[in-house]
């Protein structure tokens, strides 16, 4: 006589494995989460210790941190990614050399060497006053200026140019630290100036950018005077709504005349635009 049909074996269900591996979200509620964030949760166990695919997860996430903090950054490929956008751009250079000496060295990546004072002091003489100055650097993660600079940028000078604002070119420093927009703006005696860099990467974002801007900018300013988006990527913040949430601030910032925790951001949310950005001629101020 046959078993029941109940008692036959089978092959273990993809959700009988993962109730074996602690997965399960009828056994565990926190694994249903998982799939809303990329923050470790949910992690299982096997026995006392991590799950293979855990650690594995983690060594892999903690190489591609350590590479985003050494990778070079390629400034030709980011001219051509401006230029696309019709922008014109300007090389300068910060007091480091190598990237040894950016990580030991915070304070040499918050000024000009002699040379790129002694040209910007030049070319701000051709330019004249304008309203913003935008400087684009490598930060901690190349791949996030690289990945992300471009369309945040593009998409920001369309907002502010159609408000009337004047940008310089875009100003391409590798080896910066936020600092380092004070001493430019001074230079240029630009109204604003905006900082994108990438970001320390973390576990789960090794190319993720911040954007920090000052009003009038000087040496005595502090990181208390600037504002910030950050986390700049498409899982994070994308560009079109980094570029949205800036241009607000932006404006506001002129509107109170002050920038830093003076200024709130209590205005309401922008909703994301969502059409592909084309390349688009935009006015002389910026070249």
């Amino acid at each position: 006589m046959n078993p029941p049909p109940e008692s036959l074996p089978s092959t273990p269900s993809p959700d009988k494995e993962k109730a074996e591996d602690g997965l399960n979200p009828a056994r565990d509620p926190w694994a249903a989460l998982q799939r809303h964030t990329f923050a470790r949760i949910a992690l299982g166990r096997a026995g006392g210790s991590q799950r293979t695919a855990s650690v594995l997860d983690f060594r892999l996430a903690h190489a591609r941190a350590r590479d985003a903090v050494h990778a070079r950054f390629d400034l030709d490929a980011l001219e051509t990614q401006f230029s696309q956008f019709q922008f014109s751009t300007q090389r300068l250079s910060t007091a480091i050399a190598d990237r040894s000496t950016y990580l030991m060295r915070p304070d040499l990546g918050r000024k000009l060497d002699v040379a790129s004072r002694e040209t910007l002091q030049a070319r701000a003489a051709e330019w004249g006053e304008r309203d913003l100055a935008i400087v684009v650097s490598d930060g901690h993660s190349a791949q996030a200026a690289a990945r992300h600079a471009a369309e945040t940028v593009a998409r920001l000078a369309e907002i502010l140019i159609a408000a009337g604002w004047t940008l310089y070119p875009i100003l391409l420093i590798p080896y910066g630290r936020v600092k380092l927009q004070d001493e430019i703006g001074v230079i240029l005696h630009a109204r604003h100036t905006l900082m994108l860099l990438g970001e320390r990467p973390g576990l789960s974002a090794p190319d993720s950018l911040g954007a920090y801007f000052t009003f009038r900018p000087n040496p005595a300013c502090t990181d208390a005077d600037r504002n910030c988006v950050s986390n700049i990527r498409p899982e994070g913040t994308p560009p079109a709504a980094a570029a949205q949430k800036l241009a607000q601030l932006l404006r506001e910032s002129v509107r109170l005349g002050v920038s830093g925790v003076a200024l709130k951001d209590l205005l309401p949310a922008l909703s994301e635009e969502t059409s592909p950005l084309l390349p688009t001629r935009f006015p002389a101020s910026i070249d």
